[in-house]
């Protein structure tokens, strides 16, 4: 499709209803908030241990596999982020390519994924904040929801601000904690050379072969977990409206998001697995361990190295909060931007020009969610898996809608891409499909009960929607300002 309003400067002209939102940001200040949101030392802190559970030494061919699995998934927001810059993210793309009801029905699905995670990682960096107290001496037994507060008043002050300075700390804070895990990683992986390692294990290829009488299907299950670990990689397309050129920049920060970190993980996840050892013991010990990094960082380092991984962590999980905070006010604010609830949510501050009060309702719902499972006796660890299982199934219902949308404007409303690529977001469907199965079916308690959550949530925006027929035209006629084009008639299956 073309872009009427494209200049050779920016790559987009502001929004036509002047939403505020500055554009200012380059490159490397929009991959910062993908990969925040993400956050992969938080993430291989802890997401290791239940594939070897399920597949015992063959972890890393389940990282594998989800990574093939999100480059499928992640070309529809490559390719859609190459015609369409918006603060909505998947509100825009979809609400382009299926019709307004389906973009608001995805903004609104994304949108609860976001109040989810920054729930979840405000939670999480209370979490990992308690172990590195704890393992200091500086304070035993220290309670993970004042830690988790005290960031969330940091992320606050931060995500209030100029968004140069947040995604400048994004980058920072991930980028401390990702060089202490690779220095640990190098240490192990030096030993293991050496023939030095604290329990004789090795460098060897049994990490890439399926254990004796373990089927496929289990290692596809694995897969999913290590997909878990990509989630939030398209959060660089919320700064669309505030990134330079973004046409050109946000999905090369997407694209280098999920291949870096899919890098990253694959050889994290064979660093983790070959330290603990390939054998029965080592598997055993992978698997049941609270702290996978931190536990290797102890044996094959020392305890100082132990608590630089923790606090690593710490960073990285507040850093994932604070983007997600970030993300989740952006996409309220977009949402807003249409209905009556604009005076409020959906302006900007003149002075930051942050999206104020739909930052507010972020991190109070945020602040709010982490106290109530505190009141609730829910504990750290459980803190941070309960919303962000409720996140995480909600994004993969946008995810879904999104990969609709580009199969329908690649594809079929017009042919915008080779026809051989309509592969792409079709394998990306039946990947997130198996992934909402995985995560639905015969799971236990209470994780059996959070797709009733999440479809209610989903059923809220779906009601909202469906009884204004007037905000769906607004919304259709908002985007088409927006885009410089006009929106496409509604799919008769769009939602």
């Amino acid at each position: 499709m073309s872009d009427t309003r494209a200049t050779p400067d920016t790559g987009a002209a502001p929004p036509q209803h002047g939403s505020g939102l500055r554009r200012e940001l380059r490159f490397w200040e929009a991959i910062a908030l993908s990969i925040a949101i993400m956050a992969p030392t938080a993430a291989m802190a802890l997401n290791g241990t239940a594939p070897a559970g399920l597949i015992g030494h063959a972890v890393p061919l389940a990282f594998i596999f989800a990574t093939i699995g999100v480059a499928f998934v992640s070309y529809a927001f490559i390719r859609l982020s190459r015609h369409y810059s918006h603060a909505g993210s998947v509100f825009a793309f979809s609400g382009v390519t299926l019709g307004p009801r389906a973009g608001f029905f995805a903004g609104w699905a994304l949108m609860g994924t976001y109040f989810a995670f920054t729930c979840a990682s405000t939670a999480e960096a209370g979490t990992f904040g308690v172990a590195f107290l704890g393992s200091t001496g500086i304070a035993q037994n220290a309670d993970y929801v004042v830690i988790a507060l005290a960031a969330a008043v940091i992320i606050a002050v931060l995500a209030f601000g100029d968004i140069k300075v947040a995604t400048r700390s994004l980058l920072g804070f991930e980028g401390i904690s990702v060089l202490l895990i690779i220095a640990l990683m190098v240490v192990i992986v030096v030993r293991l050379i050496a023939g030095s390692a604290p329990g004789h294990q090795s460098i060897n290829a049994d990490v890439f072969s399926i254990p004796h009488g373990t089927k496929f299907s289990a290692v596809a299950f694995a897969a999913t977990f290590g997909f878990l670990s990509f989630a939030g990689f398209e959060g660089a397309a919320s700064l669309g409206e505030e990134t330079d050129n973004p046409r050109r920049e946000i999905p090369r920060a997407i694209r280098n998001a999920v291949v870096g970190t899919g890098v990253f993980y694959i050889l994290c996840i064979l660093v983790q697995t070959w330290g603990f050892g390939t054998g029965a013991a080592g598997v055993k010990a992978f698997s049941t361990s609270p702290a996978p990094l931190g536990q290797l960082a102890h044996v094959y380092v020392g305890t100082a190295m132990s608590d630089c991984i923790n606090a690593g962590a710490t960073l990285s999980a507040f850093a994932s909060g604070l983007a997600s905070a970030t993300a989740a006010g952006r996409i309220l604010f977009a949402l807003s931007r249409d209905t009556p609830l604009r005076p409020l949510l959906g302006t900007t501050s003149a002075r930051s020009g942050a999206p104020v009060g739909a930052l507010t309702v972020a991190l109070l719902v945020g602040v709010g969610a982490i106290v109530g499972q505190r009141i609730a006796g829910v504990n750290a660890v459980n803190a941070f898996f309960y919303p962000g299982t409720l996140g995480v199934l909600s994004l993969l219902v946008a995810y879904i809608v999104t990969n609709l949308g580009a199969i329908r404007h690649l594809f079929i409303a017009a042919r915008r891409a080779p026809l051989y690529e309509i592969v792409f977001p079709v394998i990306g469907i039946v990947f997130l499909v198996y992934t909402i199965d995985k995560n639905v079916v015969g799971v236990a308690f209470p994780y059996s009960r959070f797709w009733i959550v999440v479809a209610g949530w989903l059923l809220a925006g779906l009601a909202i929607i469906l009884a204004s027929p007037r905000l769906a035209a607004r919304i259709g006629r908002s985007l088409a300002a927006d885009e410089g084009l006009a929106t496409e008639p509604e799919s008769p299956a769009a939602p």
